[in-house]
This record gives structure tokens, C-alpha cells and sequence, in this order.
């Protein structure tokens, strides 16, 4: 097959599925336009705030995307293009984006709460306990996980393994880092112009797009060079400012800029396609064990960004749907970015399989951002366009949004901690010392934050297996709260029993091997550190995702004449 075809065809199914499938969604379950919205019932300036539908979009999609649906589909590639290309795409319409606009209409409904608070409302006190301290333990974990990307993204040095002695600097880092710490300058200045400033909205994509541009070559002009010890300290700090701070001031317009950066990603990839027509070098179907790896359940948790991811669902309730300006603009926040976000998928997948075999190696391209940004290159050689310069550009991009989803993650998990001492009894004004301790902001960001702090310097390599499969099964949970709202609100919700079931067996399957894997290894002692903290984070999950999906269940087994719309 070639690259046009598959993209074509990609364009053809999620095109359709947004236009058909996300309309009758939205039909069904209802919106109101009129309605007030929760970013305006319960405005604070800080996690409550409206903002236009482009800016929403914006965070929304910065938030979801980063680099996770193009490190998924080229490591899952390894069973051949065809599943891949199929889980993608049914994946992304039939799972995710729905699973995304679920999230986003419950918490629309719901005074903009998170799943959390569905879950207490709809299926019970236990079941919203369980889940928020599940929540809280996933944060930590990709917080964790993607703070040590970012500082090993950033890290100007290259070093000797062996001897730890300094070889040289590293110029495409350095120039990322200078990128992204302009962006949050800039994302302030932004910010201040979008809430004070009131342009016209074509304006304020303009000065974004400037701004933007600026950005980039200021930091491939001025590299930083800084060592990855030292960048995990300043990460650190960032998202605990970033993840206290009001909304408008850092998150809306950081994710506003670099969705114009992701975009323009996008858009050049699928020019690149379009103008070199690459072939597809890679099987359609390889086998369905691969050096010891199963297709199932391995594939459906290797590739959720692009085709389900259960991060998503605490996005679309936890920060965007406080921020919506109109229920009709649900559809194109929550549906639309996750479509996107699947076509990104899909050029990922275009990308690897242009290479022959052994051909990314010899290019000296290992990382999957590194295989992807030089078939991209190698594409825009058609047109003219330099290889260095276009590699570093799309190098670039793929490494700064890493950073995008960190303070996003860090913020939901604050506000996972604070909602688990707080139930809708309590009288937030009299409460005792220690829940007035544990329900603040500050204590719980840092809280959360020097736990993810001690698992990054274990190294992403030792939790992001665990990550995949605990990332999945949030989004049963999500499955599992959004259809008991749509039944106990008498809304259709039979379009989500497939996908939870579905991944309620993959999810359940793949923590299940590991920990039957760690487990044998802990007791022939063989377990370091980092696979200790798998092995009793994967317990830990397995135990909290079983309680709150067999609550679930029950709650939609139940008879619904007592159901109130």
C-alpha cells in the first residue's frame, strides 16, 4: 500500500466518522445552546474560566496529543501495518472520541466535575474514593514518566555511560529547551493579551502564530545547555507553579501556541505524503507473538493516544470542560481533537513503514520522535526544503510537547487529591485543620509532585510499561462512569458498552502478566528498585480498577425506573 492511499483513506474515515458519527452523538444525547455553561456559572478566574472555542481546542488537543500517538503506533508497528491502521482507526472513532466526548458532556452536565464526582453521584461515595485515588496514583506516574522525557529532551550533554564523563553538547536539545522555556513567556504575555486585550479572534491567531515563530528561531539560534539533573529541578518547579496558577494566566494560551505548532506538524507531514508518495516497506500482518510479545493484549495498550486513551477522559472533565463557552462547542473540543489526534497516528504509521529494513538505524535515527521527524524530512526533500532544517524543525515539535501535557497531568492529579477529602456534605467553610490541610491546593500539588519526583529519577524506562496499561485502564473507568450518567440521565449509552468491555479485558489482561512477571522475579529476589514500584503500583491499580468497575456494573445492571433525567 502506498502512503497516499493510506492517508486517503485515513481523511475519508475520520472526515465521515466526525460529520456522521459525532453529529448523531450529539443528537442523541442532546445540547442545549442556550444553556449556561459551567465556565460561566462557576466562574473564578482560575480553573472556571470561559474562552473561545479555538483556544479550548487548543488546550485540549496540545494537551492530548504531545508525543504519545506517535511513539505508540511506531513501537506497536512490530505486528505490521494492518492492525495498526485498523485499531487507529476504529480505535479513534468507536473508542476514544467517544470516550473524550463522554467525558466532556458528563462534566458539562455536571457543573464541569470530574469523573470523580460522576462516579459519586451516579454509582456511589466508594466508588468516587476508589477512583480519585486511582486517578491521583496515575498522575504521579505520568508525571513522573514525562517530567524524565523532558528533561532527557532537554539535556544538552552527551555523556559516557560508563565513565559519566562529558563528550560534548547536544545542539537539536538545546535548541528544544531554549523553544520551550520562550514558550512559557510567552504564554504568559499571550494570556494577559487574551483576557485583557479583547482582539478579534483572527487577530489573536495571528500574534500566536508570530509569536510562535519567534520562538522557534530564537531557539535554534540561542541552544541552552544544561545537564538532565539539573533540568529535572527546573521541571519541577515549573508545574508547581504552573499547576496553581489561574488557567488563562499559563495553560490556555501555552496549549493555544503549540497547537498551532503541532498543526503546522500535521499539515507538512501530510503535504510530505502527498508530494512523495511513499511506499509502505513494512508486512501488512507479521505474527501475532513477537519475540515473546502478544498482539493481544500488547497492540491495544501500546497505541492509546491516537486510538483510546483513558488520560483523555480526565482532560475533557478535568480542565477543558471548565472551560467551554457553549455546549455546542463540545463536539469540535472533545470529538474533533481526538480525530486529529488519530490522523497524527497515522502519518506516525506512514512514517516507520517508509523505512526499509534496518534503514532508521544506519540513518543513526533510534528514538521513535527521531524515525518520525527524518521520514518526514525525507519526505519534504521533494519540495525543496533542506533535510537538517526540516528534521530539527519537526524534532522540535514532537520534543516540546512533552512539556505540554505535564502541568495538565499535574494539575488534574492536585485536584484528584483534593477531591478525595471532599464529599458534597462537607462544609468547606467549617472543616477541621487536617481537611483544610489536605483539600489545599499548595499541600496537594507538592504532595503530588515530590512523589513524581522520586519515581522520575528511577527513570521513565522502569514505569512507562506500567503506564500503558494503568493509562487504559482509566479509560474503562471513564467507560464504565459516562455510561451509567447517559442511563441513570435516560440517554442512549449502548455505544459505550462495547469499547469498556473491550478494554476491560485488555486492560485486565496486560496488568495481569505483569504482575504475574514482577511477581516471579520478587520471589527469586531478582527485583530492583524501579520493578518493586511496578510491581506494587500494578497491584495497587488492578485491585482499585476491578472495585470501581464491579460498581459500575452493578449500576448498569439496575433497573432504570428510578433513573432521574
Amino acid at each position: 500500500m502506498s502512503g497516499i492511499l493510506m492517508m486517503v483513506i485515513a481523511l475519508v474515515v475520520l472526515i465521515g466518522a466526525y460529520l456522521i458519527y459525532g453529529r448523531y452523538l450529539q443528537n442523541k444525547w442532546g445540547i442545549d445552546p442556550n444553556a449556561k455553561t459551567p465556565a460561566y456559572e462557576m466562574e473564578d478566574g482560575v480553573d472556571y474560566v470561559p474562552a473561545d472555542t479555538n483556544v479550548v481546542f487548543g488546550h485540549q488537543f496540545a494537551s492530548i496529543a504531545g508525543a504519545g500517538p506517535i511513539n505508540g503506533p511506531i513501537q506497536a508497528a512490530i505486528f505490521g501495518w494492518l492492525p495498526v491502521l485498523l485499531w487507529i482507526l476504529i480505535g479513534g472513532v468507536f473508542f476514544g472520541a467517544v470516550q473524550d466526548f463522554a467525558a466532556m458532556y458528563a462534566s458539562v452536565k455536571n457543573k464541569g466535575r470530574t469523573i470523580g464526582y460522576i462516579i459519586e453521584e451516579y454509582i456511589g461515595k466508594t466508588g468516587k474514593k476508589l477512583f480519585l485515588l486511582f486517578c491521583w496514583l496515575f498522575c504521579i506516574l505520568v508525571v513522573a514518566a514525562f517530567a524524565d522525557v523532558v528533561a532527557g529532551t532537554f539535556n544538552g550533554f552527551s555523556v559516557d555511560t560508563e565513565t559519566g564523563k562529558v563528550l560534548g553538547t547536544i545542539t537539536a536539545n538545546g535548541a528544544v529547551a531554549t523553544t520551550s522555556m520562550i514558550f512559557i513567556v510567552e504564554a504568559v504575555a499571550l494570556g494577559m493579551l487574551l483576557k485583557y486585550g479583547k482582539l478579534n479572534k483572527w487577530v489573536n491567531t495571528a500574534i500566536a502564530i508570530i509569536l510562535l515563530v519567534v520562538a522557534v528561531a530564537l531557539g535554534l539560534k540561542f541552544p541552552i545547555y544544561v545537564s538532565q539533573g539539573t533540568w529535572h529541578i527546573i521541571i519541577f518547579i515549573y508545574i508547581l507553579i504552573a499547576s496553581v496558577v489561574p488557567v488563562w494566566a499559563l495553560l490556555q494560551p501555552r496549549d493555544y501556541l503549540n497547537s498551532y505548532l503541532l498543526i503546522f506538524m500535521i499539515v507538512a507531514a501530510i503535504v510530505g505524503v502527498f508530494v512523495s508518495n511513499p511506499q509502505c516497506n513494512l508486512e501488512a500482518f507479521t505474527s501475532f507473538n513477537v519475540d515473546g510479545q502478544y498482539m493481544f493484549p500488547i497492540l491495544f495498550v501500546t497505541i492509546a493516544c491516537g486510538a483510546v486513551s483513558g488520560f483523555h477522559s480526565l482532560v475533557s472533565s478535568g480542565t477543558a470542560s471548565k472551560q467551554i463557552k457553549n455546549e455546542k462547542n463540545m463536539l469540535p473540543v472533545s470529538f474533533g481533537a481526538m480525530l486529529m489526534e488519530s490522523m497524527l497516528a497515522i502519518i506516525a504509521l506512514i512514517a516507520v513503514a517508509s523505512f526499509a529494513d534496518g534503514e532508521a538505524a544506519a540513518q543513526g535515527l533510534t528514538t521513535q520522535p527521531q524515525i518520525f521527524a527524518g521520514a518526514i524530512a525525507n519526505f519534504l526533500t521533494a519540495v525543496g526544503l533542506p533535510y537538517s532544517l526540516v528534521f530539527t524543525l519537526i524534532n522540535l515539535a514532537v520534543s516540546a510537547f512533552a512539556l505540554t501535557s505535564l502541568d495538565s497531568v499535574a494539575r488534574v492529579g492536585r485536584l484528584s487529591f483534593q477531591e478525595f477529602w471532599l464529599d458534597d456534605d462537607v462544609d468547606e467553610k467549617n472543616m477541621s485543620p487536617f481537611l483544610k490541610l489536605m483539600t489545599n491546593k499548595y499541600f496537594a500539588t507538592v504532595i503530588t509532585l515530590v512523589l513524581a519526583y522520586l519515581l522520575a529519577k528511577v527513570g521513565y524506562q522502569k514505569i512507562w510499561p506500567l503506564f500503558g496499561s494503568a493509562n487504559q485502564l482509566l479509560s474503562v473507568l471513564a467507560l464504565v462512569a459516562c455510561a451509567v450518567f447517559l442511563k441513570k440521565t435516560k440517554r442512549q449509552g449502548v455505544m459505550l458498552w462495547l469499547p469498556m468491555v473491550f478494554m476491560m479485558a485488555v486492560t485486565f489482561t496486560a496488568l495481569g502478566m505483569t504482575i504475574y512477571s514482577l511477581g516471579g522475579q520478587f520471589i527469586a529476589g531478582k527485583l530492583d528498585l524501579g520493578n518493586t514500584l511496578q510491581l506494587i503500583f500494578a497491584i495497587l491499580l488492578l485491585i482499585l480498577g476491578v472495585i470501581v468497575a464491579l460498581q459500575g456494573i452493578k449500576k448498569l445492571s439496575e433497573k432504570t425506573d428510578k433513573a432521574a433525567a
